[in-house]
């Protein structure tokens, strides 16, 4: 008996003292089994950068479009303001005005006073064109533009403004005295009055025309025959010569308007291009 129970220990102790180092490692290894490998942990990483760019993308757009939104109403609202003080205006000429705004300093704001034709009813008309411009947050000029058709225009109303605009352009193309001739080409009057001497031409009213003044001045005094033919002789030639910079190359065009070429309009008093308008419209 006593030699069994001592078989009967030493296998307990046996089996005891062995299942423990294996226990441990199943202890030990059981960790490794539950967390993730280097390839998941890098796997998953990468995915989330990649969301989470997309998410930072699609905000960036979100923040700049509601930057872009805000500067286009302010542009809308510097223009709307404009056209709100025209309106309030009791008349009206043709004009060109343009600044900053105060309350927006990154708005530049203009304001335009133009005739314009209206071919269904074959009649001229006053409109004004406020516009507002900004930069966008990409670089680019952005421009918000309210038009408004202010009023018909008369035969006479027309013909007032023409008038106007050929007062405006003789008093910018003309001098009147030798002193302002010789500051404006930069030279001394002796100068100025060589060049008379040597063909250069002036009005009836011995005014100066800074076109003939720019010609002599390029040619240090000396151009050629053809050049000299082509200098500006009467204030008449001074408005004609500027509708035809006005509208380079269109001589032999038709104007739709009056079925006539611009040409023939420009050898045509207002009167007479008022005439063909109104029988055009009946």
């Amino acid at each position: 008996m006593s030699g069994s129970w001592s078989r009967n220990i030493k296998m307990n102790w046996y089996f005891k003292t062995n299942s423990a180092p294996k226990a441990m490692c199943r202890l030990l290894r059981s960790p490794r089994k539950n967390a993730f490998s280097l390839v998941e942990v890098v796997t998953a990483l990468m995915i989330l950068a990649l969301f989470s760019s997309s998410v930072l993308v699609v905000i960036n757009r979100c923040i700049t479009s509601t930057s872009d939104f805000a500067l286009r109403m302010r542009a809308f609202e510097v223009a709307r303001e404009n056209m709100e003080a025209l309106l309030s205006r009791d008349s009206v000429e043709e004009s060109v005005e343009y600044g900053t705004s105060d309350k927006y300093p990154e708005i530049n704001w203009q304001t335009v006073v133009e005739t314009f034709y209206e071919p269904i009813t074959a009649s001229m008309w006053l409109r004004g064109i406020c516009s507002a411009e900004y930069i966008d947050t990409a670089g680019q000029r952005q421009t918000v533009e309210l038009t408004h058709w202010l009023t018909g225009l008369t035969r006479e109303q027309l013909m007032q403004i023409m008038n106007q605009q050929e007062e405006e352009l003789l008093t910018t193309q003309l001098l009147e005295t030798l002193e302002e001739a010789a500051d404006y080409a930069g030279v001394d009057s002796e100068t100025i009055e060589q060049w008379i001497d040597n063909g250069m031409l002036t009005t009836e009213n011995g005014f100066f025309i800074k076109s003939n003044l720019d010609l002599y001045k390029r040619t240090d005094g000396d151009p050629g025959p053809d050049e000299k033919s082509q200098q500006v002789s009467s204030e008449a030639d001074l408005v004609r010569q500027n509708a035809e910079q006005n509208l380079p190359g269109r001589q032999e065009e038709i104007d739709p308007k009056t079925g006539l070429t611009y040409e023939e309009l420009e050898q045509m008093d207002v009167s007479e291009i008022w005439d063909i308008l109104k029988k055009r419209q009946k």
